[in-house]
């Protein structure tokens, strides 16, 4: 079965500074329960604040090191889910899921890719 990856997109900006709310953490946990119990989900996980995060470059045969926060980044990835489903729309379909537990004020983009396999 394929293996695809939601990169979580949100902005730093606009979250709560408070973070997810107790309700959230809640129906968060009990999807990806039932999503591990499905068999689907492979791994997930949120990410750290820019601000604590530096971004590495290769161009023109010279290597960069730039320190977060970002601040030209509207959004940023802050997590991931790595599910395993028979096919792309079944992890779209999880991925919906997924956004639709959060609360409205949460602005979150995820993008759905296949795994290369070897």
């Amino acid at each position: 079965m394929p293996r695809y990856l939601s990169l979580i997109r949100v902005s730093e900006t606009d979250a709560p500074a408070e973070g997810p709310s107790p309700e959230l953490m809640r129906r968060m946990g009990e999807l990806l329960e039932e999503m591990t119990k499905a068999g689907v989900m492979l791994d997930n996980a949120g990410l750290a604040p820019t601000a604590e995060g530096a971004r590495v470059r290769w161009e023109g045969g010279r290597l960069s090191v730039t320190d977060g926060p970002f601040t030209e980044t509207k959004e940023v990835i802050g997590g991931y889910l790595f599910l395993q489903t028979k096919d792309r729309a079944e992890a779209v379909e999880w991925t919906k899921r997924f956004l639709k537990v959060h609360e409205e004020h949460w602005t979150i983009t995820c993008e759905v890719r296949e795994v290369g396999e070897g």
